[in-house]
């Protein structure tokens, strides 16, 4: 008498869609691991599109990116380092990753740059911006005036050549350089929020509250998202006196930035001198909060 055959013997076993995506890219994993990025890379894009389980979405985004890399492919390259970014932006080797990648891409187009158009403007200010990092001040200043000397009304490098004078030994000769500068780069890019914020506090620093308080206003207003802006302005306001005003713009920056501890400071004195003492109170406890919890100073 013949019996039955097993069910699984008469009957393929067929995995649902998900199994399938996740095998598939199991797969491509392995042959990327192995060398084969090559003939892995397609199915590993294929796969970053479609739905898949957290850890396997991580080990795909990690293989599409590694493989793009070696084959050059940036494109897909940064588009994987975005969804690794996006997905797990606290992974330390997703930031590792992404450092390493986009430090490598600005290296080869400063150098493609360097090879074709050595002469150019931009490459001049690359060379510049690298001398100021190395603080290299006269150096970069110099690099600054030949880019105004063949493109005078270029925006932007008035503004530089402010903050190169400014990051000199403190004089004042170096501050009357920095605000001339400020001040041309304003001629050029009135819209310039920071070359404007730059004047303000030039003016503040010396005690000019009514140069002072207009710049801090305008630089707020040419840039709503400029917090430093609104901190300089209340506390421009406050030195001045003019409490009442200076509420708005405090407030407006510890909602920007709730872990600075100068901004509570601030806001308080605000309040205390407008009768508000509650607020102070308040406010003068979460600046010590913040003191305590962050002794150095430094913002979260």
């Amino acid at each position: 008498m013949l019996t039955a055959a097993p069910l699984f013997a008469q009957v393929p076993l067929k995995l649902s869609p998900a199994a399938a995506v996740s095998t598939s890219a199991e797969h491509a994993i392995d042959l990327a691991a192995n060398g084969g990025c090559q003939e892995a890379l397609p199915v590993l894009k294929k796969s970053l599109s479609q739905a898949l389980d957290k850890q396997v979405e991580y080990r795909v985004a990690m293989a599409t990116a590694r493989c793009a890399m070696g084959l050059d492919q940036g494109q897909t390259a940064v588009n994987a380092l975005w969804i690794l970014k996006r997905d797990f932006p606290k992974d330390p080797e997703v930031l590792y990753m992404m450092t390493h990648y986009f430090s490598q891409l600005a290296t080869r187009a400063a150098q493609e740059m360097a090879d074709l158009a050595p002469t150019s403007y931009q490459a001049r200010e690359l060379e510049a911006e690298s001398l100021e990092s190395h603080e290299n001040w006269d150096a970069a200043g110099n690099e600054y005036r030949k880019i105004l000397e063949q493109n005078p009304n270029l925006p932007g490098i008035h503004f530089r050549l402010g903050r190169v004078a400014l990051s000199k030994t403190e004089s004042a000769a170096n501050t009357e350089e920095a605000r001339k500068e400020f001040e041309a780069e304003l001629k050029i890019d009135p819209r310039n929020a920071a070359a404007t914020f730059w004047l303000g506090e030039i003016a503040r620093r010396s005690g000019d509250w009514g140069q002072a308080i207009p710049r801090f206003t305008d630089a707020a207003k040419l840039d709503s998202g400029f917090a430093e802006a609104y901190l300089a302005l209340g506390m421009s306001l406050n030195s001045a006196e003019r409490f009442s005003e200076a509420v708005a713009p405090l407030e407006r920056y510890v909602k920007m930035l709730p872990g600075d501890a100068a901004g509570h400071y601030q806001l308080s004195i605000a309040y205390a001198r407008t009768g508000r003492k509650d607020d102070a109170v308040r406010e003068m406890a979460i600046q010590q909060q913040i003191s305590e919890k962050n002794p150095g100073g430094v913002r979260p």
